[in-house]
């Protein structure tokens, strides 16, 4: 052997040294990962769930059409919380219960987990995906853009956008393609594309790049980054002219694209040029595919309980009087369609479930312990929190009973210190959009097309939302 060796030059003895230090990395990986992963089914082993099968773990028992209900089903079983294992090495802890939601929330530790981390290629480091000392100066600096006053501005752009709308629903003739129509188009794409991903267990992207599926995630990708770059290369050039910039400066509130491009932090220094795209992605997509699935469902809600609908319309008659326009002041005077606001965000929580992989295990109440995901939708059917929770019932949220809750609840934006940042923007939104909508149209089903539950990034409906809209004259 010692002859052999002797006889080897230079590069060969390197190459040899080579292979053997790679063998002893991987041989060393995967006894860390049997360690990690003897260690991790010992801890769940304090949680009770659903058999799985040693390869396909629970995905083969869920499709897309009956996951919601599947979990929602599991929770009767198993309380508080169980394992949905993807696959063969990769569990979450779904938890469906109030006490062990607020167990977790609030924490800013650790980093982005299934889905999450794949959509770094898309929305990039932004607040949702931060954690740590970046993400609470990203919160700093983004705040202000979300302030009180800045948000009454907005009611008159929302108000005239509903306007355009309802128009395009009402006149078909009107419906032209915008350059904008390409990004909802990705931003769709790619939502589903990163669930199916999940369902598949495609979780090494030097893999899933090479599928048809990595390839269109990432033509998708450029799609809605070209919309996002042109959003951005046109403000900056207006913020490049002296006047222009004089103009938004002397602003009392400047707007969440002003905000990005003009603040600094104590240093005086700005966001880059990558963490002010990845921020502006972000909230391109958080900003209206929420927001419009928080209008549709409630829509749907309201369709199916006439007595509703027309107790909110009602209300917004009471308080606009002739006005066919919104104001800030009315927002706040919106009591009853406000409940039934919330009654739908409970029932179809636009961000049917979030998930964080926590640097430290939390312990819960009863004492277990282990790195959780949370499942709002299950949360807000919980039979143990709310009673008969498939019924629409705007009154859960009268101040009385809002009062004897839980605090963790009610989830739709999330809580703690990582909750949702544009939940009142949100909230005016869909405020101003039902009021304008039910001032013009009585809303009516459509039972031959009865909504299937499509729990994405995003909570859809897989065949859409199919009403009636009737004028009221």
């Amino acid at each position: 052997f010692t002859a052999l060796l002797l006889s080897l030059s230079l590069s060969d003895l390197l190459t040899m040294l080579s292979v053997v230090l790679g063998i002893i990395f991987v041989l060393l990986k995967v006894v860390q990962f049997y360690q990690e992963r003897k260690k991790l089914i010992k801890a769940l082993e304090a949680f009770p769930g659903p058999p799985k099968h040693w390869l396909y773990g629970h995905n083969h028992l869920i499709t897309s059409d009956t996951m919601l209900n599947q979990i929602v089903s599991w929770g009767e079983e198993y309380p508080y919380a169980f394992p949905r294992w993807f696959g063969p090495v990769l569990p979450s802890l779904i938890i469906h219960h109030p006490e062990y939601a607020k167990s977790i929330l609030g924490r800013t530790d650790g980093k982005p987990n299934v889905p999450y981390k794949f959509l770094v290629p898309w929305i990039g480091q932004g607040l949702l995906i931060l954690n740590g000392t970046k993400w609470f100066q990203h919160r700093k600096l983004l705040t202000p853009a979300f302030h009180y006053d800045v948000l009454k501005s907005y009611v008159d752009l929302m108000s005239d956008s509903v306007k355009v709308m309802l128009v395009r629903i009402t006149t078909p003739a009107t419906f032209t393609f915008h350059n904008s129509d390409y990004y909802i188009r990705a931003v769709y794409d790619l939502s589903y594309l990163v669930s199916n991903r999940v369902q598949t267990f495609s979780f090494k992207d030097i893999f899933y790049d090479l599928t048809r599926k990595g390839h269109e995630f990432q033509n998708a990708c450029k799609l809605a980054h070209t919309h996002t770059d042109k959003v951005i290369k046109e403000r900056k050039m207006l913020l490049s002219s002296e006047k222009e910039l004089g103009k938004i400066q002397k602003k009392r509130h400047l707007d969440f694209l002003d905000i990005l491009l003009c603040t600094k932090d104590a240093n005086g220094v700005g966001l880059s040029d990558e963490d002010l795209r990845a921020e502006v992605d972000t909230f391109m997509f958080e900003g209206h595919d929420t927001t419009a699935s928080g209008i549709s469902w409630l829509l749907y809600c309201l369709s199916l309980y006439p007595e509703y609908q027309q107790r909110c319309r009602e209300e917004i008659q009471g308080i606009l009087g002739d006005r066919d326009t919104i104001e800030w002041e009315d927002l706040g005077k919106m009591t009853y369609t406000t409940m039934c606001i919330k009654e739908s965000l409970r029932l179809f929580p636009p961000v049917p479930a979030v998930s964080r992989c926590l640097s430290k295990s939390v312990t819960f109440s009863d004492g277990r312990s282990l790195p959780v995901g949370l499942n709002i939708f299950a949360i807000h059917r919980n039979r143990d929190v709310w009673e008969d929770p498939e019924v629409y019932d705007p009154l859960r949220f009268s101040p009385e009973n809002s009062a004897q809750r839980h605090s963790h609840a009610f989830l739709p934006f999330s809580a703690g210190s990582r909750n949702c940042i544009g939940q009142q923007f949100a909230m005016n939104e869909m405020k101003v959009a039902l009021a304008l909508t039910l001032l013009r149209f009585k809303l009516c089903p459509d039972p031959s097309k009865p909504p299937r539950l499509l729990p994405q990034l995003i909570l859809r409906s897989s065949n859409g939302i199919h009403l009636h809209l009737r004028k009221i004259h």
